[in-house]
């Protein structure tokens, strides 16, 4: 038991030198200009050994940005509505903060300035409001229901996140964008509930 737990540490800390490495690299020179065998030598690791953690380049700097709200709706409380779930998880997020500001704000410029990293969260967004969707039909009543609200939640946790971003990125002190974040969470579910109606609510 001890073993294995050993391994998985090492496994983690293995995955974060590579992608603190990875982002270093693309933050100094640019997402397109950087080869992943380039952040395998910098990193110290062999090429397949990356690709064991990440799949593909663009994981390297997309892995961990979006949170599964599908899994927040579907694992709530018994109770609990799907709102009221997903209210709960951003607001203990927001009380929370990022565990490490300096390569959120890192990981927000290298995806800016990179086109096809902007497409990958476009995609994954869309994803992940499918997803959604799904997790929410039994409670939307119908499948086009669930599919404007899931539309409706991603836009404004999108663009709750992106305030957030924008604050931290302009110098902001954490515990003011914190406040300001909390303050957003409840202004987008208050909306969202009033509405959505009953179906979401």
């Amino acid at each position: 038991m001890m073993m294995a737990g050993l391994r998985e540490r090492k496994k983690e800390e293995t995955r974060r030198r590579i992608a603190d490495v990875a982002l270093e690299l693309f933050a100094e020179r640019g997402y397109d200009a950087v080869t992943v065998g380039e952040i395998a030598e910098a990193a110290g690791v062999a090429k397949v050994t990356l690709f064991t953690y990440f799949p593909s380049k663009d994981c390297l700097v997309l892995d961990g940005i979006h949170d599964d709200t599908a899994a927040i709706v579907t694992g709530r409380r018994p109770g609990q509505t799907p709102l009221d779930a997903l209210r709960e998880h951003y607001t203990a997020m927001a009380a929370r903060g990022p565990a490490d500001v300096g390569r959120m704000l890192a990981q927000v410029r290298i995806i800016a300035a990179a086109p096809a990293l902007m497409a990958g969260v476009y995609q994954a967004n869309m994803g992940q409001r499918y997803e959604l969707a799904a997790a929410l039909t039994d409670t939307a009543g119908s499948a086009t229901a669930a599919q404007l609200m899931a539309a409706q939640i991603t836009a404004a946790v999108t663009t709750v996140q992106e305030a957030f971003f924008q604050r931290l990125a302009s110098g902001a002190p954490l515990e003011e964008a914190g406040r300001l974040l909390a303050d957003d969470v409840d202004l987008a579910f208050d909306q969202l509930r009033d509405g959505l109606g009953r179906s979401g609510s």
